[in-house]
């Protein structure tokens, strides 16, 4: 019996972790009970609970990380990290507690009805928080910039006749910009300097963007992806840092589920209806894509910054871009032609367009472990 495979479901929490058990047959799972949530405590429960090579642990994704799955890891314990989105859920159940949480994830994870997620390596994950730090920054940098035109409009200042918003001209007459009221005078000011902090905020995480595209650990995945039109540096190395690895996609198809860019099916009998696209899976990498897809309404050409990121890249990496390039082009303007929506045309782009983002990411790793 000491070898008995023990299934524990984890509900994990910042300070607490409710541990339930199922072991190997048909039992009904056990409640364990609620450790603290710390080292110390987790390393004494698996110690208990039997020999690493017995456990299966899995717990649920959320804002507790992924720290973890590292120190079971560390054990020899196997550890799974499941998607909270794919549980299945009984219809009409309203009670939910840590308790109930973790019994239900032993049980479901014994019958292997779990589905777990890719949990990056620390570098990855450290890249994906420097990319989405910028994210968030350029957000911020949106909203400062809402509000200061909100501003303007209810005091009636308008900028001058043919200057457009943001530029050198628009920014050189809010320089001089007059208030007779002090209190209006500070709210301007306020605004106005919270824009430009936010903006050098953005200068900063980009620089640290470059020098992870040259020196990090996917910088020739990083340099191969902008050879394709519309992926420049941030969104090359924001795909890199969500992806983390493009070989655990079989295929490019595998690629496009993950991101949510394939259409819904709902089909019975005889009758086949497919309906908008899933959107599951990371929607950071399908705003991305959709992003980038914009850019393929134009005629296919190499100028530019487009050429400037092409040099000394392979001449299979180049062929793929050129290719994707005069497909993508002609597909867009085939959807429009037969009335599609151009939003739709555009996700349909995106979708192709992560068939040759896979295909570089594939070149550039069998490259690399030749």
């Amino acid at each position: 019996m000491k070898d008995t495979i023990k299934f524990v479901g984890l509900d994990v929490s910042k300070e607490k972790i409710a541990v339930a058990i199922a072991e190997e047959g048909r039992e009904e799972p056990r409640y364990y009970g609620m450790i603290a949530h710390t080292h110390e405590a987790i390393r004494k429960l698996m110690k208990k609970l039997g020999e690493p090579h017995t456990l299966r642990v899995c717990y649920e994704a959320g804002p507790t990380g992924y720290p973890l799955y590292r120190l079971l890891t560390s054990l020899g314990v196997h550890c799974e990290v499941i998607a909270p989105s794919l549980i299945p859920k009984r219809p009409g159940e309203r009670i939910k507690t840590d308790r109930r949480d973790s019994i239900r994830l032993a049980q479901l994870y014994r019958s292997g009805e779990l589905t777990s997620i890719y949990v990056p390596t620390p570098e990855d994950e450290a890249l994906r928080d420097l990319v989405r730090a910028r994210e968030d920054a350029k957000e911020d940098e949106l909203r400062a910039k809402h509000r200061l035109t909100k501003f303007l409009l209810r005091n009636n200042i308008k900028p001058p006749t043919g200057v457009n918003k943001w530029t050198k001209k628009y920014r050189e007459w809010l320089d001089a910009l007059k208030f007779e009221k002090s209190s209006l005078r500070v709210v301007f000011q306020e605004y106005y300097h919270q824009i430009k902090e936010l903006e050098q905020r953005v200068r900063r995480l980009e620089e640290e963007i470059k020098v992870q595209s040259i020196e990090g650990v996917h910088a020739p995945i990083i340099q191969a992806l902008q050879a394709l039109r519309g992926v420049a540096l941030v969104t090359a190395t924001s795909l890199a840092a969500e992806i983390g690895s493009f070989r655990r996609f079989r295929t490019p198809k595998k690629f496009m589920a993950y991101i949510g860019l394939i259409p819904s099916e709902s089909s019975s009998g005889d009758k086949r209806r497919q309906g908008d696209t899933t959107k599951t899976g990371n929607r950071h990498v399908r705003r991305l894509l959709i992003e980038a897809a914009w850019s393929y309404r134009y005629q296919p050409a190499v100028k530019g910054e487009l050429k400037r990121r092409q040099d000394g890249q392979s001449p299979t990496v180049q062929a793929i871009s050129w290719k994707a390039q005069n497909r993508l082009h002609r597909k867009y303007f085939r959807l429009i032609s037969r009335g599609k929506e151009h939003g739709k045309a555009i996700t349909a782009v995106a979708r192709e367009l992560a068939g040759f983002i896979w295909a570089i990411a594939q070149e550039v790793e069998e490259a690399s472990r030749a």
